[in-house]
């Protein structure tokens, strides 16, 4: 409770006056609006803007998946759209902090994570305000209110299926989090390895080839008890298929085909790229790595002396503590789980249409970014002097972005073409 007010206190604080009145892109009100009148479409057909709306046979659309939108429904209930978005979803940000801290402390009382509470808290403070989770959490228009939804299901989700301890909740909170992030449906081999692992007896002997990789786990397999794990792997495919089937629905209701979410109606610029492409395709891929690997700021003589892209920064840089998993001083079967979950996701947002524009940090990695927080703290390498400072520099860095992020225009490029990703000659 501690940590969600602490962190809801400094979000809403960081909103300053910006939190009395509607954000820029209120597509998750207008959507919540819609379902209240019991319809798909936008109200009146006349939506609030002309950012990623999206037309299609004389109606409009909001495109994105909806459960944020049922988040905020109460309050748009109460204030229509005047509900003052950014308030109510910087309040909402602090629960995923909260949640990471629950899941810290399990994997520290639990599973043996050997860390102390002071880390725990540090490694929270780290996400809260050391990562690109700052920034989003400030902004309150629909790209990042998603980040803010889908943060809290991903923790729920690490937590429920360490051990596979509770499937139904793990594959119900997975297609919440589907519902947010399509993205992080990627997350799913966690919850199947750690099935497949506690399918096995409890007198299971331990591998017959400690140092191979392929031996190792080609023992533990065989070791399985495949109607234990048919079982879990039931119970947490039902919830997920179940609501993949209701957003079918939602997408045959609106555009007359199951499998079309809507993304190639919207009026945007970029709508041949996706028509030529598709939303996830190996051609996005060398552009979104620079982005993810090589953004840095800009350096100039001139007063402000820097400026960022609106590609935002590299991953490495907003929160170089992330560096640190590649590094763990100790591997064990949930680390496995954990990167075989985080890995597939990272390279299919890296697939994606865009790098995540526009952003300070990149945003996308937010998918996946409690399960690098859960690594941090399974590692077993010591958080010393180097990993502290860099976590100061962390905090400071997306403070600022948090702070000047859609306010300062003079730390940012003015380029509208998302061809500019480094500083030009």
């Amino acid at each position: 409770m501690l940590v969600y007010a602490l962190c809801a206190a400094v979000y809403v604080a960081t909103l300053g006056t910006r939190a009395l009145g509607p954000s820029d892109n209120t597509h998750f009100v207008s959507l919540a609006q819609s379902y209240l009148h019991g319809q798909l479409s936008v109200l009146g057909d006349r939506p609030p803007g002309d950012n990623d709306w999206a037309q299609f046979q004389g109606r409009w659309y909001v495109v994105f998946p909806p459960l944020p939108a049922l988040m905020i429904m109460p309050a748009v209930a109460l204030w229509k759209d005047a509900v003052w978005d950014r308030l109510y979803w910087a309040l909402f940000a602090g629960i995923g902090p909260a949640l990471l801290y629950v899941l810290l402390r399990f994997l520290r009382e639990e599973v043996g994570s050997g860390r102390r509470p002071r880390d725990d808290l540090a490694l929270t403070g780290l996400f809260a305000f050391g990562s690109a989770y700052y920034y989003a959490s400030v902004q309150g228009t629909v790209w990042f209110a998603a980040h803010v939804v889908a943060v809290p299901l991903t923790a729920l989700y690490v937590l429920f299926s360490i051990r596979a301890r509770q499937p139904l909740l793990a594959g119900l909170v997975l297609g919440m989090a589907y519902m947010t992030r399509p993205a992080t449906l990627a997350l799913a081999p966690l919850f199947v390895i750690e099935a497949l692992a506690a399918a096995r007896p409890a007198d299971a002997t331990g591998p017959v080839d400690p140092e191979s990789i392929y031996g190792r786990a080609l023992h533990l397999l065989r070791q399985v008890e495949p109607r234990r794990a048919l079982r879990s792997l039931a119970l947490f495919a039902l919830p997920v298929l179940s609501i993949m089937a209701i957003n079918a629905a939602l997408n045959y209701l609106r555009f007359g085909d199951a499998f079309e979410v809507g993304y190639r109606f919207l009026r945007i610029r970029w709508s041949a790229r996706i028509e030529k492409w598709g939303l996830f395709n190996y051609h996005y891929l060398a552009k979104n790595l620079a982005v993810f690997l090589a953004a840095l700021p800009w350096i100039s003589s001139a007063a402000p002396y820097i400026r960022i892209s609106r590609h935002g920064l590299a991953l490495w840089v907003t929160t170089p503590n992330y560096v640190w998993v590649l590094w763990p001083k100790r591997v064990r079967v949930l680390m496995v789980s954990l990167s075989a979950a985080a890995l597939p996701t990272a390279l299919l947002v890296l697939c994606y249409q865009n790098s995540g524009w526009i952003q300070f940090a990149y945003r996308f990695s937010l998918d996946y970014s409690v399960l690098l927080v859960a690594l941090l703290a399974l590692g077993g390498r010591r958080f010393g002097v180097g990993f502290h400072a860099m976590l100061v520099f962390a905090v400071a860095l997306n403070t600022f972005g948090a702070l000047t992020f859609d306010r300062d225009p003079r730390f940012y490029d003015r380029d509208h073409t998302q061809n500019v990703i480094f500083q030009p000659d």
